[in-house]
This record gives structure tokens, C-alpha cells and sequence, in this order.
């Protein structure tokens, strides 16, 4: 029996959530089923040292698995990536680099941190998804705030009806 009394056909529910963290400039809860993967995204001025002079910015990711998050306890991972873990985080780095124009963010790097709060299978879909969100609530922010505003402009009108002034 498939976890929600799902057909073949059918996928898990899913559930996103942007705007979950107050100090990220862009963050999504993503559940998939029982898979929470809380996503958010920073900008940072410069890149890296070997992508200096390309007139381009820089989209990373970084992916953990919380020690809790699995019916196991996983150790945090202090010192080196594991192999499933550092795959999964280049996985979510080249996906976002994949759809945005690095050309537009020049001399910024986007980070991207996705953190596995429970895992019940599709981790990384997950993560990729809430990654999207996380990076596209970001990059708007960024725009709206280099955006000009446009000065405000209000209008009233004024008139007689059946021998009453309206002001």
C-alpha cells in the first residue's frame, strides 16, 4: 500500500510555503508527502575568486539532512561532505544556475541552503523545488528594491446632485 492510499499514477501531496524565515531574503517550507525541506536563499556581494572577471554572478547550494530528520539518527556532517549529500547539493546548484540569467546578478552569489527536516523519500525533488521558490522570492526582492517608485497621484471630483453641494 502506497503512503496516502495513492494509485500508481498518483503523486504525493504538495504543500509550499514562502516567506518562512524573517532573516533569509527568500525561504520556502516544501513538504512532498511526509518530506520537509526547509529552503532559503541569500545574496552576497562578490563571487567566487575563479569567477572574478566574468561579469557574471554566482548561483551554490548547500544540502544537510538533519541528524533527526530519518527514522535513524544521522550524524551531522562536520568534515567533508558524504557522496550522497555532496551529489545532491551540486544536483540543486547546477538546477538553479540552469534558470537564471547569472549575466543580470553580476558580482553577487546566491546561496542557496536546503535542510532536510523530515525525510520520507524525494529529498532531493523536494529540495529543488523549495530551492526555486526560495531563489525566485530573492531575486524579486532585489528588483522591487532597485525599482523606481513612482510618485503618488490621487483625484477627487466634486459636483451638485438634486441641489446639494458634494465636496
Amino acid at each position: 500500500m502506497r503512503s496516502y492510499d495513492r494509485a500508481a499514477h498518483e503523486m504525493r501531496p504538495i504543500k509550499l510555503t514562502s516567506h518562512v524565515m524573517k532573516n533569509a531574503g527568500g525561504s520556502c517550507l516544501a513538504e512532498f508527502g511526509d518530506t520537509r525541506v526547509l529552503c532559503s536563499a541569500t545574496i552576497e556581494e562578490g563571487v567566487p575568486n575563479w569567477r572574478k572577471g566574468a561579469h557574471a554572478g554566482w548561483v551554490t547550494a548547500e544540502y544537510a539532512m538533519l541528524p533527526a530528520s530519518g527514522n535513524r539518527r544521522t550524524p551531522r556532517e562536520y568534515k567533508g561532505r558524504k557522496g550522497r549529500s555532496m551529489e545532491i547539493e551540486r544536483l540543486i546548484g547546477r538546477s538553479m544556475r540552469a534558470v537564471t540569467r547569472l549575466d543580470k546578478i553580476e558580482d553577487l552569489t546566491v546561496t542557496i541552503d536546503c535542510d532536510v527536516i523530515q525525510a520520507d523519500g524525494g529529498t532531493r525533488t523536494a529540495s529543488i523545488t523549495g530551492a526555486w521558490v526560495a531563489l525566485h522570492d530573492v531575486l524579486m526582492a532585489r528588483v522591487e528594491a532597485n525599482r523606481p517608485k513612482p510618485s503618488s497621484a490621487h483625484g477627487t471630483g466634486g459636483g451638485h446632485l438634486d441641489g446639494c453641494r458634494w465636496r
